[in-house]
């Protein structure tokens, strides 16, 4: 996307997000500061690669890349929250999200929609279209302005291209003494569509749930969590090998390949410290999937950045590693499963600028070191020239208002 082009489509993303904006407003009697808000935040990103062997992507849910070009592509965003209080215990939420989605547009999305019921203080309750909570952070992953880094680290999340869930949630709030303990159990299904060498992997009706475990203690921040899914649907292999193979699966292929009614689970474990100028994060996950087609996976990252007034230099350093589930039917079968394989390491130097209230600039180079085999998640490798080493540098512009 050229810069010019660029601007074109992000003010026709304002345009459309503030029509939406727009359809959420509350009737004129309730016209009280406390009972309606809006909120919004977005960013202005501009990345590029060292190498046109691949196509980087933030994650899964993009259908293609960055290369050696500036792109404003695969890191803008903007976003609109209205929040209505009827009542101390009720409250009504929707977001609308513009980002570049799996069909190759910006079309603004309605990534929530809930109604909010809190009981007592210490139950919540909430039900509608909710943000995924697999991973620690993982529902605020478009609202740049709340991380440290320019995006989300990819070998943490790019397993993870799940956005929304139709569904509820029930939070538990228990004081510990100095602590406070929170749990939530969530269930649902999912929404949308993974592209998949321009076809489409549709996971809409899948039915997912989980769970998490936190403990809040000062500066520290402790979560363990479980979540699942249940794929409806199978993905489509024979389309996308045939020009390949020249010819589509057999039955056997197919049967061996099938993600429908297989179940993949998702365990995680993360740690966060923020206090005066130190801010630390350390994740953990593994992924076990329930199809051959699709590799098992254990990644995480640690991240350490120290505030100096407005600016924040950070260091980080993040890793992912995929192996099969069981042993291939036959060639064909390992042809398409070594397209989920991981084995990187990535390095990462940035700095966080807080120039203004409410807005941040920041600067990343991420330096990838991996092996040849390791195509996930990329996009339109190149396997006879693609070594496995990739520099990506970004700047962001993240702002809420």
């Amino acid at each position: 996307m050229r810069p010019s082009n660029f601007a074109v489509n992000l003010l026709r993303r304002l345009i459309l997000l503030a029509g939406l904006c727009g359809l959420l407003l509350p009737p004129a009697h309730a016209e009280s500061a406390t009972d309606f808000s809006v909120r919004g935040f977005g960013t202005l990103g501009m990345a590029r690669t060292n190498s046109d062997d691949v196509e980087f992507v933030r994650d899964l849910s993009q259908p293609q890349g960055i290369k050696k070009s500036w792109s404003g592509q695969i890191d803008s965003a903007l976003g609109v929250q209205a929040n209505w209080r009827w009542s101390p215990q009720l409250e009504v939420v929707a977001q609308g999200l513009s980002r570049y989605r799996f069909d190759h547009s910006f079309r603004p999305d309605l990534a929530w929609a809930y109604i909010k019921y809190d009981p007592t203080p210490a139950l919540s309750l909430r039900a509608g279209r909710l943000g995924t909570e697999f991973f620690m952070q993982a529902d605020s992953r478009w609202v740049g302005y709340s991380f440290l880094t320019v995006r989300p680290v990819g070998d943490y999340f790019w397993y993870l291209p799940f956005y929304s869930i139709h569904g509820g949630d029930a939070a538990l709030t228990i004081p510990l003494g100095e602590s406070i303990l929170r749990s939530k159990l969530f269930f649902g299904h999912a929404s949308g569509s993974i592209p998949l060498a321009g076809e489409q992997w549709d996971i809409a009706g899948s039915p997912m749930g989980g769970g998490y475990v936190e403990l809040l203690h000062g500066p520290w921040h402790l979560r363990g969590s479980y979540a699942n899914i249940r794929f409806a649907h199978d993905l489509p292999l024979s389309p996308v090998v045939a020009p390949v193979i020249g010819r589509g699966l057999t039955a056997a292929e197919a049967d061996y390949l099938a993600t429908e009614n297989r179940r993949t689970h998702y365990y995680s474990l993360g740690l966060i410290y923020d206090r005066g100028p130190w801010q630390a994060q350390l994740m953990l996950n593994h992924i076990e999937q329930g199809s051959h087609a699709l590799e098992n996976s254990a990644g995480g990252y640690a991240l350490l950045g120290y505030r100096i007034g407005q600016l924040t230099p950070y260091v980080g350093y993040s890793w992912i590693k995929s192996q099969r589930n069981g042993a291939p039917l036959n060639a064909i079968a390992a042809y398409v499963i070594s397209d989920s394989h991981s084995d990187q390491k990535t390095s990462i130097l940035g700095l966080r600028w807080d120039l203004a209230r409410d807005i941040a600039l920041k600067t990343q180079w991420d330096a990838i070191r991996g092996s040849s085999s390791s195509v996930f998640p990329y996009r339109m490798e190149n396997r006879q020239t693609w070594q496995g080493n990739l520099d990506v540098f970004s700047l962001t512009l993240d702002f809420v208002f």
